[in-house]
């Protein structure tokens, strides 16, 4: 006869970890945080061990926490796979994590394609700030930063390359703008991640100094458009995110030099799931799209 830890415990413990957060924890498993405290103490008794270092409000593994943490993810991915293959109920549903301004300007606007050829795919969009943690993350799938991570499949989307952009409102006043009069325009300037000021990388990159006398600083790129949209300045886009706005007219490209970030846009999935009917027809719509 099997000697087997509390199983409830360690289905709670588990996604403790994976939230690193016992109300998280709570509310994806549907109990008070209460309760999911008493499991992870009846766990932590049976080992005779502590698995979360509790430090005020920050909740961390220990040692012997991430070594079960990591067997259990596996153990309970394995069961997730079988569970779907013996019941023969591919999942449909996907989470994708997915930066905020990619998704917005596009990933959006292409979308109903996609749900044109797959209606029976439903795709649950969350919004990312900065490059996920695959390892503790609940999402499917993913559109981030190239990470090169264990057991993770990626397909490179789109290489970034900034291009200077600007309402057509402003060319009958200038009729162009180059490097002849661009010390003359407001500058829109982005403070995001670690490229740091985009205009001062592109300052760096051609040795064109910038004195323009206005600079307005935005922490997003996508309000930094919305404001070259506006007439207000010169903005540096990635040019995947301005296509449609340069199209229909909404937007113009500067005759100024253009600046590679070197920052690269992937799709990534646990390799394990690529075959998943739902994951390889949406990782084989991007790679069409891209």
């Amino acid at each position: 006869m099997r000697k087997l830890p509390p199983l409830r415990a360690l289905q709670v413990f588990e996604a403790a970890a994976r939230q690193a957060h016992f109300s998280r924890a709570a509310d994806e498993l549907c109990i008070t945080q209460s309760a999911v405290s008493h499991q992870v103490r009846v766990l932590e008794d049976y080992f005779g061990e502590p698995l979360f270092d509790r430090r005020g409000r920050k909740l961390q593994l220990t040692a012997k926490g991430q070594e079960l943490f990591i067997e259990l993810e596996r153990i309970f991915n394995e069961l997730s796979d079988l569970n779907l293959k013996i019941g023969n109920t591919p999942n449909q549903q996907l989470c994708l994590a997915v930066y905020s301004s990619f998704a917005v300007k596009w990933l959006v606007p292409r979308l109903a394609d996609f749900r044109r050829q797959y209606p029976s795919v439903k795709i649950r969009l969350e919004m990312l700030t900065q490059d996920p943690d695959l390892r503790t993350s609940t999402a499917d799938i993913f559109i981030a930063s190239k990470l090169n991570q264990r057991g993770y499949w990626q397909q490179l989307l789109h290489k970034e390359r900034l291009i200077p952009v600007c309402s057509p409102s402003l060319y009958p006043k200038w009729r162009e703008i180059n490097l002849a009069n661009f010390q003359q325009q407001a500058l829109l300037i982005v403070d995001e991640g670690p490229l740091g000021l985009d205009w001062h990388k592109w300052s760096s990159a051609h040795q064109i100094p910038l004195n323009n006398e206005q600079q307005h600083i935005f922490s997003h790129i996508v309000m930094a458009i919305e404001a070259a949209i506006a007439g207000q300045g010169i903005a540096l886009a990635p040019d995947f995110m301005v296509a449609g706005d340069i199209t229909t007219g909404r937007l113009v490209a500067v005759n100024l030099p253009d600046v590679h970030t070197g920052f690269e846009f992937c799709f990534l999935c646990k390799q394990r799931r690529l075959s998943e009917p739902a994951i390889a027809a949406f990782a084989a719509w991007l790679k069409s799209q891209a």
